[in-house]
């Protein structure tokens, strides 16, 4: 994943792949307890797929703050960028 959108478009298929969640739900705007109904279980599972396609633990402090898809997007951007 180079950019921003690859990120989106991955993040469309854990959430319909994990939360059964409609696609067209899912933009950036898009928050996550109330928009996409993810609750703490959920963002667990969430923080697990993150890992997996970053490669790199995600800590609980960086991830407290995330409330919409855009977050999402940019944590993972900024993991990916990271050396």
């Amino acid at each position: 994943m180079k950019n921003q959108q690859e990120i989106l478009q991955k993040l469309i298929e854990i959430f319909d792949d994990l939360f059964e969640t409609d696609p067209a739900d899912i933009t950036l705007e898009a928050t996550l307890y109330e928009d996409l109904d993810i609750d703490s279980i959920d963002a667990v599972d969430l923080v697990i797929e993150l890992k997996k396609i970053t490669g790199k633990r995600i800590e609980p402090d960086d991830f407290k703050e995330v409330r919409t898809v855009q977050d999402v997007v940019e944590q993972v951007d900024k993991l990916l960028n990271q050396n």
